[in-house]
């Protein structure tokens, strides 16, 4: 086309250029400004890699990144090639120039402006394309390394006789290759069109035909292409409807085919898959033929067609087959969606125990031995008492405790746990050394015994101090990565750390191989830029030996190693082999499991404890899924933040897939050692999934279970006004029929709208058990009060109304504890105790215990039907329920001698007073001697003999008296202010359940 552009000549202006050096400047500037871009982006990539290097598990970010890049490359390369060959071809299709009509006039301008770019224009068309499709598809990579890996289940869906794999693993990459190959046609078809509309192969105003011959066959071959693609969506769509989810009233959220799924719309798909494969022939036809009209008659025969047989027919069948006798037509259907949920779920194992709740033994004295042995009833609540850790073991503002503690088992005992971590909002003067220098770390694991408190109602520690001391061996106790570490520390250097502070401070250098190395400039480049912190690059605080911790959380680091698993809610801390080790539960999932029903993992794992509190929020993969399976427990160390990973399904195909598309980062099974086993234990999030499900699939029934008459609801907690539902509660009991306690996760369900106890559920938790995981559902089958009617019985007390307002006037709140369930002897105990938090006390004490027992035996009106009392300990709450005399033969409370002698018979009567007396006032006077010299470590623990010296006291008091014999003259008088004061309440015996668990020593 000749140019026709043009204008007015006349004189050149000659503009002066910059000169040699100017432009040397100007492009050094401007290769700088572009390097310093491409650090920028590098230094991400970069960091990451070194981080992933340093926990040795650079496989994992090796397999990823060229997983997405591979991805990247071969889409985003097909969908340019697709777009830009069509571009091509629909250009060189192009009719030759003929009297121009004004339509064509108009475009020309057009035309003469693309002219003298038209390889850069498709050239970036193209490229725009591929990059977009490129990223997306790089976004796929789990898709596609399920496929590639993708291992059998073993089991075949109830509809089509395909494997559970083909719908897990399979299915998703087809519909992803589906959907990619859509996005390119319609891409494709667009682009041919504009540019044949550009260079008139079509016209819509132009007098004449409206296409050309060539412009026709290649847009009729491109939507035949599309009409191809809807035929293989139509054929996949059939295998979708085994995990299509949808509303049904009488399952709610329901998943897998229906009556009018199997008889209305699976073969509806079927006939559109034949209609679409020849409407898509017609349309390649027109390459022959050079005209539309079959292929568009085609078209809109497909289209009427989905209406018809896709929409209106299942709607005919729903409405006149369906509804009519919905219950008969869906039975078969509600079968096979049950059996699949509970095989997904890991609970097709459960089945309902029906328990009467009719005490078995009626001797009074029989009962309150029994109820001693029933459980190690846990009245130190990990979810009340962090508080108290904290007032009694904080010992520095810039130490703290976690909100929710954790519950372990040491010597067989039940332990509460919280590590003292590093609490960088109270460091005494904020700056960049200190926050990222000097104090680093956290210090210590401090125990209490869960089933027994001290005199005052605190707990009774049994590693506690810093360093801590007490029933544990030597282990290493910096916390170097904990839940509350989220902020990087420089670690190794020439800066040295804050250890602790005990008798002045005390300085560290990290010994560890864990972090980054920043002895060079390059790495402390790429982290300022990371971490857009400068001073790393110039700060003379690094040096030789400096390293960069991040990453710290427990849960960090396992989903940073491990990108495909969701990770639990709870990490929790154990003392293993020397060292502090973070154990994390995780779980893999997959939401295409055929027939089964999806749960919102966010909503399925929240009650009372989550909300409000992000760290024991599950961290999903996938919100939705409908199999999960506890397959890998992790390990995370406190000290070096080194990661294990640890198979722990050993059957699980999931897992299987996974470790094979990421070879060596899963540890076998048998390399759990005992000293871990004994101390990993069935996950809160897995159960919490499995109960939301077991509140309808308990029911087998296909009748039963449409009719609703069975369901159950998790309840809300009691003990808050927030309506979020009870958490489960770790506790070991004796199941009906077992001969000893069992370390047990347990929890409550009520019939759906009813207050009443529907069911009890406890799962073994103990990993060192060969019952691990066995869950077990005991059936309430008579009419028993749940937690909530429990609990406002309780609130009704005389005694409770007397107490409350006595702490009410004193200024005091008040807490209740978990409330404890309990399946005894036929009948049902529950166990809550009760805290009191005063204004010159600012943690809570445990100051009562509220138990209730309940014998559905026993006539309406009889007073001991449903007995409840509120005592001052556990004990005396026993006795007064089964209304036995204080007297009565029970176990003998446990020793609080730290350092018994095997080989001396114990003291008893008037000598164990004396000595009792004469500890307490040897503690006294070692802690007034602490507290003048201000040793507040060594007054902490002379307050703590102090306490223990006044129980020993009350106890032997109480056996003297029974024997007749007189005091001895004085007793000690506590320091003022002490942290434990002997009260009153000194004088009894500490609220404990009188049980051989309760040993102070147990930890």
């Amino acid at each position: 086309m000749p140019d026709r552009g043009g204008g007015p000549t006349g004189p050149r202006i000659r503009v002066g250029r910059p000169s040699r050096r100017a432009r040397t400047l100007l492009m050094t500037l401007g290769v700088l400004a572009v390097l310093a871009m491409l650090f920028v982006m590098f230094a991400g990539f970069w960091t990451d890699w070194l981080w992933y290097r340093s926990v040795d598990y650079s496989s994992v970010f090796t397999t990823t990144l060229w997983t997405k890049v591979g991805m990247f490359a071969v889409f985003g390369l097909l969908m340019a090639l697709a777009v830009g060959f069509n571009i091509w071809l629909a250009h060189r299709l192009r009719p030759p120039l003929s009297a121009m009509s004004l339509e064509q006039q108009s475009l020309d301008r057009y035309r003469m402006g693309v002219a003298p770019y038209k390889k850069w224009v498709l050239l970036g068309i193209t490229a725009l394309v591929g990059l977009i499709a490129g990223a997306s598809a790089s976004g796929q990579w789990r898709t596609w390394l399920m496929w590639v890996n993708g291992v059998a289940f073993g089991q075949k869906d109830p509809q089509f006789g395909m494997d559970v794999s083909f719908f897990a693993f399979d299915l998703p990459w087809y519909r992803f290759l589906l959907g990619f190959g859509f996005a390119a046609t319609v891409l494709s078809l667009i682009a041919a069109a504009l540019t044949h509309y550009l260079y008139g192969g079509l016209r819509v105003t132009s007098p004449g035909a409206r296409a050309t011959a060539a412009a026709t066959g290649h847009l009729s071959v491109l939507l035949g292409v599309f009409v191809s693609l809807k035929a293989v969506a139509y054929w996949l769509d059939r295998y979708g409807l085994a995990v299509k989810s949808s509303d049904f009233k009488a399952a709610g959220n329901w998943t897998g085919l229906r009556y009018v799924d199997a008889n209305a719309y699976l073969p509806a798909k079927t006939i559109l898959f034949c209609i679409a494969v020849i409407c898509a022939l017609l349309f390649f036809g027109t390459l022959w033929r050079r005209t539309w009209q079959l292929p568009v008659i085609g078209f809109g025969l497909m289209v009427l067609s989905a209406i018809l047989i896709g929409g209106l027919y299942p709607a005919i069948v729903q409405k006149f087959q369906v509804q009519p006798n919905e219950q008969a037509k869906e039975a078969p259907y509600i079968k096979k969606n049950i059996e699949a949920t509970r095989k997904a779920y890991d609970i097709d194992r459960t089945v309902p125990e029906n328990y009467s709740g009719k005490a078995t033994v009626k001797s009074k004295p029989q009962l309150r031995a029994d109820a001693t042995t029933a459980a190690s009833y846990r009245l130190v609540d990990p979810n009340i008492v962090s508080p108290t850790f904290q007032q009694l073991e904080q010992r520095r503002k810039y130490y703290q405790f976690p909100v929710t503690l954790d519950v372990d088992r040491y010597k067989g005992q039940d332990t509460v746990v919280g590590l003292r971590e590093l609490n960088i909002k109270g460091i005494p003067k904020r700056n960049w050394i200190n926050d990222h220098f000097t104090y680093t770390h956290g210090y210590g694991a401090i125990m209490a015994a869960g089933t027994s408190v001290d005199s005052t109602g605190a707990p009774q520690f049994t590693e506690s101090g810093l360093p801590t001391t007490g029933t544990l061996p030597k282990y290493e106790q910096r916390i170097y990565y904990g839940e509350k570490t989220e902020q990087y520390s420089i670690v190794g250097g020439p800066q040295k750390e804050l250890d602790y502070e005990a008798n002045g401070e005390r300085m560290t250098s990290y010994k560890g191989d864990s972090g980054v190395s920043l002895g060079n400039a390059f790495n402390r480049a790429a982290y300022a830029v990371a971490f857009s912190e400068p001073q790393i690059l110039y700060s003379g605080a690094i040096g030789d030996g400096s390293r960069i911790l991040y990453n710290r959380t427990p849960k960090q680091r396992v989903e940073a190693v491990a990108p495909w698993l969701t990770i639990d809610g709870d990490a929790y801390p154990a003392v293993v082999g020397g060292r502090v080790q973070w154990i994390v539960d995780a779980y893999t999932t997959t939401n295409g499991y055929p027939y089964a029903s999806r749960t919102t993992l966010g909503d399925t794992t929240a009650d009372s404890l989550t909300a409000g509190n992000q760290t024991r929020t599950v961290v999903a993969q996938q919100n939705q899924v409908n199999y999960i399976r506890n397959s890998v427990k992790a390990t995370v160390d406190a000290y070096d933040g080194s990661v294990k990973l640890y198979q722990w399904d050993t059957e699980d195909p999931v897992l299987k897939t996974w470790m094979k598309a990421f070879p060596g980062t899963v540890e076998p099974k048998t390399a759990i050692k005992d000293e871990l086993k004994s101390h990993l234990r069935y996950p809160q999030d897995m159960f919490k999934v499995q109960r939301e499900l077991l509140t309808r699939y308990h029911v087998r029934d296909a009748a039963q279970f449409y009719s609703g008459s069975d369901a159950w609801q998790v309840p809300a907690d009691p003990t808050k006004k927030d309506g979020n539902a009870v958490p489960p509660y770790y506790l070991s009991l004796k199941m009906p029929g077992d001969e000893q306690q069992r370390f047990s996760l347990t929890t409550t369900f009520t019939p759906n709208g009813r207050p009443n106890l529907g069911a009890f559920m406890a799962v073994d938790a103990d990993a060192t058990s060969k019952d691990y995981g066995r869950i077990r559902l005991l059936r309430a089958t008579s009419d028993v009060p749940g937690p909530a009617q429990v609990q406002s019985k309780l609130n009704s007390l005389p005694d409770v109304a007397t107490f409350v307002r006595d702490m009410k006037g004193a200024d005091s709140e008040i807490e209740y504890g978990n409330l404890l369930t309990v399946p005894m002897d036929g009948g049902w105990l529950y166990v809550e105790p009760v805290y009191a938090q005063g204004r010159s006390a600012l943690y809570p004490l445990l100051k009562k215990v509220a138990v209730s027992y309940i014998d559905a035996s026993k006539p309406e009106g009889d007073a001991t039907k449903d007995t409840t009392r509120f005592e001052n300990s556990l004990g005396e709450a026993l006795n007064a329920v089964f209304g036995v005399d204080g007297d009565s033969p029970t176990p003998e409370p446990p020793s609080t001698d730290p350092n018994p002698d095997p080989t001396k018979p114990p003291a008893t009567g008037e000598a164990a007073l004396k000595q009792a007396i004469a500890d307490a006032q040897k503690a006294f006077t070692d802690g007034e001697a602490a507290l003048k010299r201000g040793d507040w470590e060594a007054y902490g623990k002379s307050q703590q003999e102090l306490a223990k010296a006044l129980e020993r006291a009350a106890a032997a008091d109480a056996q003297r008296k029974a024997g007749g014999q007189t005091p001895p003259a004085s007793t000690p008088t506590p320091a003022p202010g002490a942290s434990k004061p002997a009260t009153p309440a000194a004088s009894k015996p500490a609220a404990s359940g009188a049980s051989p668990s309760a040993s102070p020593d147990a930890g």
